[in-house]
Order: structure tokens, then sequence, then C-alpha cells
């Protein structure tokens, strides 16, 4: 049976650079899914996410994410998701997982906003830093409602520290979803 772990949380909690580790440092075939490259594939008409009117577009990318984890999963890799995966996202993967018999946890890295923002404006390239942005999708996942246990504060943790307290919640179960 494969793991998949969707490890989100908002704009600079650090999920991509904590699912490399937790996917490099994997026992068994492991891949790595960046949720990001999905959305940074559409080239022409590109909604920014975070928008009202992007929530057409999010479904669409969200629908290629869950088959991309789905081939993979069944083909018995176990896979590392990061990226913005909010509570509405959860039941395309559940359907999904329900039907490929995968074992799934979530996981939300929540430092405080302080430290959301450091680390978000922090970053350059093509990496959202736009602190209106940040505070928003902080705010998303400020309360998870039934899903509160799945959040790690990670303000006072670096990236082999958060890597870490994953791996060990995950081997635990801590963060099962049900499917």
């Amino acid at each position: 049976m494969s793991n998949v772990l969707l490890l989100t949380g908002p704009s600079g909690s650090g999920k991509t650079t904590v699912a490399g580790l937790v996917a490099t440092d994997a026992a068994r075939p492991t891949v790595q899914v960046t949720t990001d490259e999905f959305f940074r594939a559409i080239r022409t008409g590109f909604v920014p996410p975070y928008l009202p009117e992007s929530q057409r577009q999010n479904a669409v990318v969200v629908d290629a994410i869950v088959a991309a984890v789905a081939v993979f999963a069944d083909g018995g890799y176990d896979v590392v998701v990061d990226g913005i995966i909010g509570p509405w996202f959860l039941p395309a993967y559940r359907a999904a997982a329900a039907e490929g018999q995968w074992r799934m946890s979530y996981v939300v890295l929540r430092p405080d906003l302080a430290t959301t923002l450091e680390r978000g404006l922090a970053r350059g390239g093509v990496e959202l830093t736009d602190a209106d942005a940040l505070t928003g999708l902080h705010a998303a996942f400020a309360d998870l409602a039934e899903l509160e246990r799945h959040a790690i504060d990670t303000s006072g943790l670096d990236a082999a520290e958060t890597a870490a307290e994953v791996r060990k919640a995950v081997a635990e179960g801590t963060y099962l979803l049900s499917v």
C-alpha cells in the first residue's frame, strides 16, 4: 500500500524544502510532487490562485495534481505532495485515495504570521512575496476546524527539525486522514 503525504501550509512555511527532505530520505521509493509546478505550467491565461476569479483554474489544476499523484501511488510509489492544499481541496484527494486504496496523511506547517512574512518576503524568483497575499494565505490556515490536530507550529523550527517532526508523526499515524 502506498503512502501519500499532503504537506501544506501558507506560502513561506517551508513546504517545498521540508517535502524535499522527507522524500529524499525516505525508506521506500518516493516521489515529490510540487503543486506550484502545475500552476506554473499555465503559460497563457494564468490567474494568481489566491484570487477569487481563479476558482475554475484551481479546480482544473487540482484535478491534474490528484491524477498525477494517483498514477505514482497506484504504481507503488510513496508520494509527498507539497503545496497549498487547504481543507477545501481534500475531497478530490480523499476520493482518489479511496479508489486507489492509499494511506494518506495531511500535515499543515503553520508558523506564526511574523515568521511566515519573514520567510515569505525573503524569497526570490517566482515565489509569492506579496505581504497581503502571504497574510491572506496564513489566515486561510488559521482555523482548520476538525483538522486542527494536523497542524504543526514551525515558528521555532528549521527545515531539518520540521522534516524530523513530520517523519515521526507520519510514521506514528498521527496525521492520517480518513478516506
